[in-house]
């Protein structure tokens, strides 16, 4: 009969179990947070497309013949330095409006809806790639372009492609752990260091976006929502009558300098 030794652990490998565990825990926290941070950001975006076809385009309309009203005034009085002034910066805000409101991308749902298989691999994704768990800068800039890869992807609602980015990560020599307890120790550390100064920083990105008037008006027109009213097409309704009104007086100053 053999008799079992069982060796203990090393005061090191101890600590380094207990490391490990935080590190784990403080990764799922992470991947959660980051997940939370693309779908707050995935929201804001969406909404602001819907913003920007709504009520945007109307307002750049609006600003355009502002800018035109204004630079009629300049040819009346020519000489008049500040009628001048006003109207390169209605042109300045006109410019600035268009561009704005210029969206090339095809409309997408009007709220951002991901599924939980979605949700799901993004924090599996997020807890392997992230770039705060790079052990140098070389691998730090590969993994934020994995990063913003797989962030596009999941506002895009692409489960093929984050799949497609995990099994490239997985397959991998960065992926690859090393060896050795006083090594390992080390980076174990460094890794729930960067972890945390990650989630601070998460932390600090949701609140800014909270406090977005974006945001704010996200909000607003979700509570109308829930009352049955659409504000963003009442927003527009407005606009629309402003436009009429600076139409006509386009109009009106546009007969009278051909009477001149």
């Amino acid at each position: 009969m053999k008799n079992d030794i069982t060796r203990s652990k090393t005061p090191e490998e101890q600590e380094f179990s207990r490391k490990l565990s935080e590190l784990d825990e403080l990764e799922t926290e992470l991947a959660q947070r980051e997940l939370d941070l693309a779908t707050f950001q995935a929201e804001l975006h969406t909404f602001e497309t819907r913003y920007l076809r709504t009520v945007g385009a109307r307002y750049a309309e609006l600003d355009e013949i502002q800018a035109q009203i204004a630079e009629a005034e300049t040819q009346i009085k020519p000489k008049d330095k500040k009628i001048q002034e006003q109207a390169a910066q209605a042109r300045a805000k006109a410019k600035e409006s268009a561009q704005a409101a210029w969206i090339t991308e095809e409309p997408r749902e009007e709220k951002f809806k991901p599924s939980e298989s979605l949700k799901k691999l993004y924090r599996e994704l997020a807890k392997c790639i992230h770039p705060d768990l790079a052990v140098d800068e070389k691998e730090r800039l590969r993994r934020q372009k994995l990063m913003a890869d797989a962030n596009r992807a999941y506002e895009e609602g692409d489960e093929v492609k984050l799949k497609a980015i995990l099994a490239e990560w997985e397959s991998s020599p960065e992926s690859v752990k090393g060896e050795g307890i006083a090594v390992d120790l080390v980076r174990v550390i460094r890794k729930i260091a960067q972890v945390k100064k990650r989630l601070g920083t998460i932390e600090t990105e949701i609140a800014h976006l909270g406090k977005s008037d974006l945001y704010k008006l996200k909000t607003k027109a979700e509570k109308a929502e829930d009352v049955g009213r659409d504000l963003l097409a009442e927003m527009a309704l407005r606009v629309d009558k402003e436009v009429v009104l600076a139409s006509k007086c386009l109009t009106e100053m546009t007969r009278r300098r051909g009477h001149t």
